[in-house]
């Protein structure tokens, strides 16, 4: 079937507009289901009595372990093949999600969310992203990932409202079995839409040149080796430090701290749940919107620059929230709006600037131990705000620690690839 739509659609588009669909919707399911989580915390505190640092502990080995596996599943890719390492990953997140309808023990939830669920999303993410589009485009690179990227904005906002009405509704359980439905159907489209690589339907990368020979290469190494191989040779570079260092931040004040504790934060200002999902909906269309710009900006400007602007605007949209809750009307809008716009646009300058300093080769695995860092930080965050939240009874101090950490990434990210920068800055 691959075979044949790579020859219909020949004449009219090129097949890799088809991988990038397929992998949009891989990861929007990725993203609904590690959505999921906020809407279920403040009913499992209700149902079983645990307290949010009790399920913050879950969520945190969840993007521990999201990140941690990411340049494992890279690796994988280069083994096994993108396909097989794809289907095996949805295949434990359905069953794993829907045997979690059945928990009532908080060691349920560390086994299920936090260790089966962390280990599959980090294989159907951010690094299958990367790989795919390294491997699909020798140009728009950066819209392509911006694209892909903003399949998590999308994720919010298709699934986050839904889920918070069927918990106000019905309680925490009929929306696992929603989101383990979604992984089983995403499992057939992997298999006869998505090839290994351009060459596997007699194509090149958009962009390629016809004078380049297909690349038919795979690798036969372990993947372990593989993903430590690519570790030790980017920890010898500050720019790989840089890089992580500043995608620690970006963990934390995004998936960690605003897409774990965000609606738990609206229940202490008295707001409902489908209230406070309706407002990370929001700014998932907003995201959806700025990452994709994002990717566009990013294959024509300095991403060191666009960085800069990007942290900075994320720390004082964090530092303004604990005022936004008393604004009447305007304060919460007005956060959205700019944290909405910037959620996630670090992405695409982000995996440019890895491709620019290791290669196209190496730059996916090298980016899944980069992403390993985001979600280090993310685990820190959502650990940490609810351990604060507990000992003070309100989040504005970790609130404050999220902007401060923009702010200071802001300034980190200046120095990543320096031996560039008197390049132009239009690529």
């Amino acid at each position: 079937m691959q075979t044949l739509l790579a020859a219909w659609s020949k004449s009219r588009f090129h097949y890799g507009w088809i991988t990038l669909a397929v992998v949009f919707f891989i990861m929007l399911i990725t993203a609904g289901t590690r959505a999921t989580p906020s809407v279920m915390m403040v009913p499992l505190e209700h149902d079983f009595g645990w307290s949010r640092a009790t399920v913050s502990a879950a969520l945190s080995i969840n993007l521990a372990l999201f990140g941690l596996m990411g340049p494992f599943a890279a690796a994988a890719m280069q083994r096994f093949g993108v396909r097989r390492t794809v289907m095996s990953a949805l295949s434990i997140l359905a069953v794993g999600v829907g045997l979690s309808s059945l928990m009532s023990q908080t060691w349920h939830m560390i086994l299920i969310w936090g260790l089966l669920v962390g280990a599959a999303t980090g294989a159907t993410s951010m690094t299958l992203g990367a790989t795919v589009v390294n491997r699909w485009f020798k140009e728009r690179r950066g819209f392509a990932m911006g694209v892909l990227t903003a399949s998590s904005a999308t994720g919010q906002l298709l699934f986050l409202p839904l889920m918070a009405a069927i918990v106000e509704r019905y309680g925490w359980r009929p929306i696992v079995l929603l989101v383990a439905g979604a992984a089983v159907i995403a499992i057939p489209l992997v298999a006869f839409l998505l090839p290994e690589r351009p060459a596997t339907v007699g194509l090149r990368p958009f962009g390629e040149s016809p004078d380049v020979p297909l690349d038919h290469s795979v690798s036969n190494a372990n993947p372990i080796t593989i993903a430590f191989a690519a570790l030790k040779k980017a920890s010898g570079s500050r720019d790989f430090w840089l890089l992580f260092l500043s995608f620690f931040i970006c963990g934390a004040s995004t998936n960690g701290y605003i897409g774990t504790h965000f609606i738990a934060m609206c229940g202490d200002y008295g707001l409902s749940e489908v209230k406070g999902a309706s407002i990370l909906a929001s700014m998932g269309i907003l995201d959806l919107i700025g990452t994709t710009f994002s990717g566009w900006l990013s294959d024509r400007f300095n991403n060191r620059v666009l960085l800069f602007w990007y942290y900075g605007l994320r720390g004082l949209a964090l530092i303004f929230l604990p005022w936004a809750f008393g604004i009447q009307y305007f304060g919460l809008p007005i956060f959205a709006f700019f944290y909405g716009l910037d959620w996630v646009a670090t992405v695409p300058p982000t995996v440019r600037l890895t491709t620019d300093v290791f290669g196209s080769k190496d730059a996916p695995v090298v980016f899944g131990w980069i992403v390993a860092g985001h979600q280090l930080g993310a685990a820190f965050a959502a650990l940490g705000a609810g351990l604060l939240r507990n000992s003070l009874g309100s989040y504005t101090v970790a609130t404050m620690i999220s902007g401060g950490l923009c702010v200071a990434g802001a300034i980190l990210v200046l120095r990543i690839n320096r031996r560039a920068q008197m390049q132009p800055a239009m690529a």
